[in-house]
């Protein structure tokens, strides 16, 4: 292993510190584990996350006033 040394903004690490003691792990393996997962078989963010790779959830016609009348189409039916 190489050593290699991050900063941090201060509310970050903490909140990886707790995380960290939560999972009962140290705080480089929650890295390590978080690198290699950010990293999966060098896959872009793009091809790992749909949100990020646009990729449409809704298979059917969509109205043409959708973006203006969001909130009705979401919400009116619940």
């Amino acid at each position: 292993m190489h050593r290699t040394t991050i900063m941090l903004p201060a509310e970050l690490k903490a909140r990886a510190v707790k995380r960290a003691k939560d999972m009962d792990i140290s705080l480089e393996d929650l890295i390590r584990d978080a690198l290699a997962a950010a990293l999966k078989d060098g896959k872009k963010q793009e091809e790992i996350d749909p949100f990020f790779a646009d990729i449409a959830v809704y298979d059917g016609t969509a109205p043409k006033d959708g973006v203006k009348n969001l909130d009705h189409y979401l919400y009116d039916n619940l």
